[in-house]
């Protein structure tokens, strides 16, 4: 198990903004597929709480992580899991990585966790001096979108390159909720999206 501080910036795109970034920094042929399946208590105790909880599949293997309010940025616990794992998380809500459970133990759970749905992603990244771009069409719940994303190591710094990076290109700021922010709230209230 591992842990870190994400500390990140971002904003919406258009379709066009981001296809016109792909170009820009030769990222076409960059693209990777990687897929989110989000999980909650059916009363959605993670999300109440400012956590979520999800396992990424990438083409290497899976990684569980549970994401959770920090003093900067977000706390991420990471466990990577086997399939069988993963598949006991989805059929029965169970998880067996021991510091995984102790990572979720402080929030109580009063109910097992549930498979909510998946939001998948083509992703392309791209190191820069003050942090790494990242651009993403992620696919969910019948829904389409784009952001740009700017991680960093530094928030002071790291927002001073983001506002950069956007005027840079002539885009505007567009908030950005977290992927599992968008995916839950659309799950939640379906009308809305």
């Amino acid at each position: 198990m591992t842990q870190e501080v994400e500390i990140e910036f971002k904003s919406m795109l258009t379709k066009k903004e981001y296809e016109t970034l792909l170009q820009t920094y030769k990222l076409e042929d960059q693209v990777r597929w990687q897929a989110n399946d989000y999980f909650d208590t059916p009363s959605f105790q993670l999300k109440e709480k400012g956590a979520a909880l999800r396992i990424r599949e990438k083409k290497q293997g899976q990684v569980l992580t549970l994401k959770q309010p920090n003093d900067v940025g977000l706390l991420e616990t990471h466990a990577t899991i086997t399939k069988a794992e993963a598949e006991d998380l989805f059929k029965y809500g169970i998880i067996h990585d021991d510091q995984m459970k102790q990572a979720l133990a402080p929030f109580q759970l009063s109910a097992p966790l549930e498979h909510l749905g998946r939001l998948e992603t083509h992703r392309a990244e791209h190191q820069m001096k003050d942090g790494l771009l990242v651009l993403d069409e992620s696919h969910y719940l019948e829904t389409t979108d784009y952001e740009i994303e700017f991680e960093v190591t530094n928030e002071e710094a790291g927002r001073r390159a983001f506002e950069r990076l956007l005027a840079e290109h002539g885009l505007p700021y567009r908030p950005a909720k977290n992927k599992i922010v968008r995916f839950m709230e659309l799950k939640m209230n379906p009308l809305e999206g």
